[in-house]
């Protein structure tokens, strides 16, 4: 059976796109993502093509690829174009799949609507916490609604280990956790690999 995950946040640079990278590597998956803003010439699709180390991963096109790192329905404002849900779509491919959101779950990519609606019902969603002042509240509220719309949820915690901030989201949530990303000195292809490893049997 072909699994689908969509990586999403709590909020931005939380390290999303590292926990992409590792669950592309460990799954040996195809990488998408959907709407990427800013930064085109080392996109986050660039980002995890030099961190893995697999061959058999295809990276899928951006169905969005807009040029202002801002929310997507800012950025796609500023280069005169809407966003479509139905534009959307997501790739053929045979293997599993890893998605990779932008920002949290109710981004908005235009007027009506969210990030949430290109999560598709058969998607494991994987939501990305960091330790930070308020992070229990937007886990909580990421997960919550999750979990409210009927979708299979895990955690992975990203940066240096917060107990107090982790046993409460773990009591509350009841979701399983797939792992922790550490705060490493730098990620190159062998950690992502190490990560993998450890990761593989929790996916």
């Amino acid at each position: 059976m072909k699994k689908k995950y969509f990586i999403t946040g709590i909020s931005t640079e939380v390290g999303k796109t590292v926990a992409s990278a590792i669950i592309t590597e460990a799954l040996e998956a195809d990488y998408w993502k959907p709407i990427q803003s800013g930064d085109l010439e080392y996109s986050d699709t660039h980002k995890v093509e030099k961190l893995i180390s697999n061959s058999k991963t295809v990276f899928h096109p951006n169905s969005y690829a807009l040029k202002t790192p801002m929310s997507p329905h800012a950025s796609a404002e500023i280069d005169g174009i809407t966003i479509e849900i139905d534009n959307i779509k997501e790739p053929s491919t045979k293997n599993h799949l890893v998605i990779e959101g932008a920002g949290g779950l109710l981004v908005p990519l235009n007027d009506k609507n969210t990030l949430l609606d290109v999560i598709k019902p058969d998607y494991k969603v994987i939501v990305v916490s960091r330790h930070y002042l308020g992070s229990i509240n937007h886990t909580l509220l990421t997960v919550n609604l999750l979990k409210e719309k009927g979708f299979e949820v895990a955690l992975v915690f990203s940066g240096s280990e917060h107990k107090t901030t982790e046993d409460i989201i773990k009591k509350m949530t009841k979701v399983p956790v797939i792992g922790r990303i550490e705060e490493e000195p730098y990620f190159d292809k062998n950690v992502i690999k190490e990560y993998a490893e450890l990761f593989k049997d929790k996916l």
